[in-house]
Formats: structure tokens, C-alpha cells, sequence
């Protein structure tokens, strides 16, 4: 009886600790990984604020605040997104980037996908189901639920885009409320499939409308650009392409390897898009875009997100991130160019997304012209989305 006690009171202890545990590391995990250089309130000119203020559509390709613990329907001061900050800096539709494993100690060169996963211990810490533990594909499954619930629990201020129709009842109710915003679902690495196709139509059934086939490390369809095989598309691979352009799924090449662009290039049927990146042209690495990939996918009607961490662009930032716009502009024209954060992505952000007038600001500085800013900032995201959602 001695010992049961002691069991029953460990046990008690043991599930007090993660009670704890649970309320308070996610939020000290977060606030270590999604930094801000620069702290709102931001300030700017009043001409970057007049024009900030005249654009009709803001949009953005990749966000990943759906892996964190934060309630999104709430302003906070930590992490770079969330639902009321979307509209205080009018941002009109966020892509929501689904992280289901990240190698530890992943960098750009070189990664192995049988490192610990460090998306392991954060479901364990941030108290998510013991099927998210374990699984990648439920993982999947829970964050796109989880924009879902928080879409519902927002005061019919946010649409979950998953077709045309739905996109254009986004741009249809901003015309007479700017505090109504959109978010679509996209998935970085395809490797949550776990080499079973069927999870891409169950994925495709919970709202996802975009998916990288790769992250950090090499999977079932291929070779990441940070992996360790350089190869391209595997048989897997090639059929999972196949099976989104059927289903209307964007492909977002980030992070593949040279020979897996080539391969999706050579077999997709519809324009495939990078939704965080920078050109080797300004930051030469195996993140960023080579000259021939930015023709091939403009060539094709896609687009090219462009980041702002240190690594995808050079030093200082924002002007990094403008000079990645320029360089892009030079090669293939302004018409293929949108913003790509990579918020919530673990990255050190020059400003949270109510300091977009910033970007604005030294796109002016750069010369970029009022049209130009208007097609970056989310005009031609809109055209895309307008041709490419079903």
C-alpha cells in the first residue's frame, strides 16, 4: 500500500510539473524564437504612410504562427502575426505555413531527417494531443484545424480562403469592411505524408491549398536544397505533383534541391510559386534563387516570395529585402515579385506585420515606383490567386 501511495503522489507531482510546464515554456520557447529587431509602434514618412494607406490589397506567402501555442484572435507582443494585428497593418490575405518537423541544429547546408525533431518536444511542451506527438500527418491535421476554430471564434472578421469563390468573398466584403481578413493554409514539406498519397487528398479535405515538398532534409519525394542527396523528384515524388495539379494544390518549391525544381518545372501543369526566399544574385547560398530558376518560374506565371531574415537577404534587412525585389525586377520584371516573411519562422523579423510601411518606405528610397509598390505588396498576389484557386 507504501508503495502505491508513492506511486499516486509521484504520478500527481509528475502531472503538476507539466501542467506548469505547459503554461508557461511555449510562450518563453516563442519569445526566444520569433524575435523583432525593431519594436511597434513603427514610425515613417508620410508619404509611405499615404501610399501604405492607398493600397488596396496586402498580401503575404508564408507565416507559420499556427505551430505555436499563441490564441491568434488575441493581439500579442510576442511572435510577428496574429488576427487583429492582420487588420491594423490592412493585410488583406496570410498564407498560414503548416511545420510538422525541424531537425536539430538544421542549417542551410546540410541536414539528415533522423536528427531529433525539435517539433517533437515543442507538442510534448505546448500540450498538444499524444497523437501530434507522435504522428506528422496529425500534426498537419491539428494546425489546419486549429486556423479553422480560430477563423469561427473571430467575429466573422476572417474567411479561411480555400477556393475562388471563397477568395473572392474575401475581396467582395473588404470592399465595405477593411477589418474583414483571410488566411489560406500551406504546408512546408511534404515529408508529413509519410509516403502515403492518400494524405495529401486527407490534407487537402481539411483546407490545404499550398504544400513545399520539401523543408530541411530529404523525404519520400526528393531532395531538399539543405538535404544531403541533391537528387530530384522520386517516382513518389512525381506522382504527388501529379495528384496537386489535379486537386488545385500550389506547389511552393522553397527549400528543394536545383534538380527537384527542374523535375516539378518540367512536369507541372500549372504556375508553382517559392513563398520565402531570396536570389543568389544579392546572397549567394543553397536557400536562394539562381538566375535561371527566377525566368523558369516568371516564364511560367509564377511568383517569388521574398523573405526577411538574414541569410535569404543580406544586411541591414529591410534594405536586403528591397534590393532582393530589385534584382528580381531586373531579371524577369516587378509582375512576379510578393512579399514571403517567413513570420513565425523561427527568424529574427526587421518588424512585425504592422510594420509593413517600413518595407514601403525603402521601396520608395530604391525608386520603386507607386504601381510597382501596389503590384508587391499584393497585387500580384491577387492576380495569382485569382487564376490559380479552383
Amino acid at each position: 500500500m507504501k508503495l502505491l501511495k508513492w506511486i499516486t503522489i509521484g504520478s500527481v507531482l509528475l502531472i503538476g510539473i507539466y501542467a506548469i510546464a505547459v503554461f508557461i515554456v511555449p510562450d518563453k520557447i516563442e519569445e526566444a524564437e520569433n524575435s523583432t529587431l525593431a519594436l511597434p509602434p513603427y514610425t515613417v514618412s508620410e508619404e509611405a504612410q499615404s501610399l501604405y494607406n492607398s493600397l488596396d490589397f496586402i498580401g503575404d506567402l508564408h507565416c507559420d504562427a499556427l505551430l505555436w501555442s499563441r490564441d491568434l484572435t488575441k493581439k500579442s507582443d510576442v511572435g510577428h502575426v496574429d488576427f487583429p494585428r492582420m487588420q491594423e497593418a490592412n493585410m488583406a490575405l496570410q498564407a498560414f505555413t503548416i511545420v510538422t518537423k525541424s531537425p536539430t541544429g538544421q542549417n542551410f547546408s546540410k541536414n539528415s531527417g533522423e536528427s531529433f525533431d525539435n517539433i517533437t518536444m515543442l507538442s510534448i511542451v505546448q500540450g498538444r494531443p499524444i497523437s501530434n506527438w507522435f504522428n506528422l500527418v496529425d500534426r498537419a491535421v491539428y494546425q489546419s484545424r486549429k486556423l479553422h476554430k480560430q477563423a469561427s471564434m473571430f467575429n466573422d472578421k476572417f474567411i479561411v480562403v480555400k477556393s475562388k469563390s471563397d477568395f473572392e468573398l474575401l475581396l467582395s466584403k473588404r470592399k465595405k469592411d477593411k477589418q474583414i481578413v483571410g488566411g489560406f493554409l500551406g504546408i512546408e514539406g511534404a515529408h508529413c505524408l509519410e509516403g502515403d498519397i492518400k494524405n495529401l487528398d486527407r490534407l487537402y479535405e481539411e483546407g490545404v491549398r499550398m504544400l513545399g515538398p520539401m523543408h530541411f532534409f530529404d523525404n519520400e519525394l526528393g531532395g531538399s536544397a539543405h538535404g544531403e542527396s541533391d537528387e530530384g523528384l522520386t517516382e513518389f515524388g512525381k506522382q504527388v505533383i501529379k495528384r496537386m495539379n489535379q486537386l488545385g494544390i500550389i506547389i511552393d518549391i522553397s527549400h528543394a534541391s536545383p534538380q527537384l525544381v527542374d523535375d516539378i518545372l518540367e512536369i507541372s501543369t500549372y504556375p508553382i510559386l517559392t513563398s520565402h526566399t531570396g536570389v543568389k544574385g544579392t546572397m549567394d547560398n543553397a536557400r536562394n534563387l539562381s538566375n535561371n530558376h527566377i525566368i523558369s518560374i516568371a516564364e511560367g506565371g509564377g511568383l517569388i516570395g521574398v523573405a526577411y531574415f538574414k541569410g535569404a537577404v543580406s544586411v541591414p534587412i529591410i534594405p536586403g529585402i528591397v534590393e532582393a525585389m530589385k534584382y528580381i525586377k531586373a531579371i524577369v520584371g516587378v509582375q512576379y515579385i510578393a512579399l514571403g516573411s517567413d513570420y513565425d519562422g523561427s527568424i529574427k523579423a526587421p518588424f512585425d506585420i504592422t510594420g509593413l510601411p517600413l518595407l514601403v518606405e525603402e521601396m520608395i528610397k530604391q525608386g520603386f515606383s507607386k504601381f510597382e509598390i501596389e503590384a508587391i505588396m499584393g497585387g500580384n498576389m491577387k492576380r495569382f490567386m485569382l487564376k490559380n484557386l479552383r
